[in-house]
This record gives structure tokens, C-alpha cells and sequence, in this order.
């Protein structure tokens, strides 16, 4: 096993379908950006609410990759 050193970034997604679209959709967009991508922790979660239903999930996460 190699050693790795990583790097990490704070990013929100957001989701009118629920907290996994969220992370789904943050995760495809850094992936357009940043590379080697390795694992994420969910940092926090919160919701938009309009006339008393949730109309959008949103989900921080800190997502670390290796350094080339």
C-alpha cells in the first residue's frame, strides 16, 4: 500500500428530492473540477422550507483527495 496524502474541500449541494441527490450533485460537479477524488463526510445537513414543506435539501460535505 502506497502512502497518500490528501487534500480536503468544503462543498454544498442541493437537492429538491432529498439529502443523497445533494451529496449525488455536489460529488458530480467537484468531479468536473477535481481529481482523485477518494471519500466525503457529511458536515451538515439543512433544508429550504416554503409554505411548511421542504422545498430544497441542502448538504454540506468535506470531501478529501489525493495529491498528485
Amino acid at each position: 500500500m502506497t502512502d497518500h496524502v490528501y487534500k480536503h474541500i468544503e462543498i454544498t449541494g442541493s437537492s429538491k428530492t432529498g439529502s443523497d441527490d445533494a451529496i449525488r450533485i455536489a460529488l458530480a460537479k467537484a468531479h468536473e473540477t477535481v481529481r482523485n477524488m477518494q471519500w466525503f463526510r457529511v458536515l451538515e445537513t439543512r433544508g429550504h422550507v416554503v409554505d411548511g414543506k421542504v422545498a430544497h435539501w441542502q448538504v454540506t460535505i468535506d470531501v478529501g483527495f489525493t495529491l498528485e
